[in-house]
């Protein structure tokens, strides 16, 4: 698997370290923003509840400013002089001039009898109604003063209503009644907006706008979606959100007959909570960029130990067991190299350990293994020499036990030549020659061991195969399998040596119908002093094979259902 497809516990942390930082900050962030725009909205419904009050205040003060002027005109005697003739132009005369000294240019002055019929208009634009229905609905409150809102000819007013007694024989007599007011009209919007700091006021009444600073599309729709309610409200008007603070304006009975809408649109709002989140995604960016590198940075610091005990386990596995790593701190990273720098030396030293008592056990295998391969031979040397001292032998006797000792000789000269050229590595040029003829000499060395035990060596190799071998070391490969059979089968049995030409190689079978090769040591019968129920320790196979090797070919054992041993010997041709 590629780096890319395994990132390094390095870029693990510093993704991950990332991740949740940016979850983070996106929690935090969306938390800021949501409790920014709570804030924001809370401090708009505080101004407007704010400019409600100054509405109150101000329209207090003119109710309050209506009131006394009724009462100072009430009680006034050439005024009361004048209401008790009941002409309009008396009236008019002495009350008019003294109203408009002391009043506003758009309040209004009514003189009305107790029930309400209008005398005289003595201020405002009011026209001349003949009957003041706030007169009727002020009675049950008399003889103090009433004040509140009331439609009249299709305008909204609000007024001031001041009963004028006069004293008789039987008492305090109901003589006039003094209506003041003012009206609701678009003015007064606008003078409310200009004090009140900028929010825009809309007048219901009986589901029709009275007045407003807004246009008149906004208006009306604002007007079909407010429902009458103390609480603050988010009405959306063509793309437009407003916040809308509403109050019912009552009459001189308290039944309400219109309601008064502060507005205020969000715009500025949004325009604040827009900066805000390009301000946080800003700050976001710029911290994720931070964080990323941060982490990556501390991260690489931290796991530097880490990255240089990975270095050190690969050369460990190198088998370089010299390598240590820095101690590092006293932190666990350092401790931890401090436990791998004591591993190496341990194992440098258990290793060392097992090469010495190796290189012991195998000079003594080699030993006991050069001991059992020359017992044979020697004994033939020496039982020749003794009976060629001992014995009176004729010619052809003495001929037979030289040609023995010979032999034997030449089997120990070979052996011990191998042992030579293995342990220096060296090895000789090879020649062409028939392999028919070095897997004769093999055959022939073995033969007279094979008769004694019953053993017939089938040869079947194609004499006209010539290939380049070194024949001596060849010839004591076929030696070695051939008598590992003839050791195998001692109560007799068949060898069978053939070869055949495949995909440009030889190939050498010899089989043996003996007991065969035990599962046990099957897998590692060619390491050296491997052996099963032979005599020997073993190295007669390994040599055999490294000699095949050598020769470019291989040397193995075949899986095959007949009983016995199947070796397989391919070389180039």
């Amino acid at each position: 698997m590629s780096r890319l497809t395994r990132p390094s516990l390095l870029w693990k942390i510093g993704i991950s370290t990332s991740v949740a930082i940016t979850l983070l900050l996106a929690i935090a962030g969306y938390f800021v923003q949501a409790r920014t725009q709570q804030q924001l909205s809370e401090n708009l419904e505080t101004q407007l509840r704010g400019n409600f009050k100054a509405y109150e205040s101000l329209w207090s003060a003119r109710a309050d400013l209506l009131r006394s002027l009724s009462t100072v005109l009430s009680g006034m005697s050439d005024v009361r002089a004048a209401f008790q003739t009941n002409d309009k132009a008396t009236i008019q005369d002495t009350a008019g001039e003294i109203w408009k000294r002391v009043s506003e240019s758009s309040a209004i002055f009514l003189v009305t009898d107790p029930r309400g019929e209008v005398i005289a208009s003595l201020g405002g634009k009011f026209g001349t109604p003949r009957r003041l229905d706030v007169v009727r609905e002020a009675i049950p409150r008399f003889p103090g003063q009433s004040a509140g809102f009331a439609l009249q000819d299709d305008g909204l007013y609000e007024f001031v209503v001041t009963p004028v007694y006069v004293q008789v024989q039987t008492g305090p007599e109901l003589l006039n009644v003094l209506v003041t007011g003012f009206p609701v009209d678009q003015q007064v919007a606008l003078d409310l907006r200009e004090r009140t700091g900028g929010s825009d006021f809309v007048f219901l009444s009986m589901g029709r706008v009275v007045s407003s600073t807004l246009n008149r599309d906004e208006t009306t729709r604002l007007a079909h979606e407010y429902h009458r309610s103390a609480d603050l409200q988010r009405i959306g008007v063509a793309g437009r959100e407003f916040a809308v603070l509403g109050t019912p304006l009552q009459d001189i009975s308290g039944v309400p007959v219109g309601d008064l809408l502060i507005v205020h649109n969000f715009d500025a709002i949004r325009r604040d909570l827009d900066s805000l989140q390009n301000q946080l995604i800003l700050i976001w960016a710029a911290a994720v960029i931070a964080g990323m590198a941060l982490s990556v940075y501390l991260a690489g610091r931290i796991l530097q130990p880490i990255g240089q005990l990975d270095r050190a386990a690969t050369l460990i596995g190198m088998q370089k067991y010299d390598t240590r790593v820095p101690d590092g701190g006293n932190d666990e990273l350092g401790r931890l190299a401090r436990t791998f720098n004591d591993m190496c030396r341990s194992i440098q030293a258990a290793r060392e350990e097992l090469i010495r008592q190796e290189r012991i056990a195998t000079i003594g295998r080699l030993s006991s293994s050069i001991v059992h391969d020359l017992r044979n031979p020697l004994a033939s040397i020496y039982g020749g020499a003794e009976m060629m001292m001992d014995g009176d032998l004729n010619q052809s006797q003495l001929k037979r036990i030289a040609g023995n000792i010979y032999r034997s000789s030449r089997v120990i000269k070979d052996m011990l030549q191998q042992l030579v050229d293995v342990g220096r590595g060296r090895t000789e040029a090879p020649e062409y020659c028939n392999l028919a003829e070095v897997v004769g000499a093999a055959v022939d060395l073995q033969t007279p061991a094979a008769e004694t035990q019953g053993v017939d060596i089938l040869c079947t190799v194609d004499p006209a195969i010539e290939i380049p071998l070194e024949p001596g070391r060849m010839e004591r490969v076929f030696v070695n399998l051939i008598s590992n059979a003839v050791e195998a089968m001692p109560d007799g049995g068949e060898i069978r040596i053939a070869s055949q030409r495949s995909e440009g190689s030889i190939l050498i079978t010899v089989d043996d119908n003996g007991p065969g090769i035990p599962a046990s040591v099957r897998e590692r019968l060619f390491q050296p002093f491997v052996s099963s129920g032979k005599n020997g320790l073993g190295l007669g196979l390994a040599l055999s094979r490294q000699t095949v090797l050598d020769h470019g070919g291989d040397l193995w054992i075949a899986d095959d259902s007949t009983p016995g041993a199947h070796f397989r010997l391919r070389l180039p041709a």
